[in-house]
């Protein structure tokens, strides 16, 4: 009993962390990684530099692209 609530909660705790990261629009690296190995083993990965200046250019604009609502 008290282990399945444990269990829960660390769950939750994890959730909780994934949405804060995700609010401020921090990436998830360790998420891409399991989903590559998962889903796309025979293409590259990409490096953790390589994953974060992606996400940047998707969310802000890049390579001459203006973005926000502005």
């Amino acid at each position: 009993m008290f282990s399945d609530l444990m269990q829960a909660g660390l769950q939750a705790g994890r959730y909780l962390g994934q949405s804060m990261r995700l609010m401020v629009g921090l990436p998830e690296y360790d998420t891409y990684v399991a989903h590559h190995e998962k889903t796309h083993p025979d293409l590259p990965m990409m490096s953790y530099e390589e994953f974060f200046r992606e996400r940047q250019e998707a969310r802000y604009g890049g390579a001459g692209k203006r973005g926000g609502c502005c």
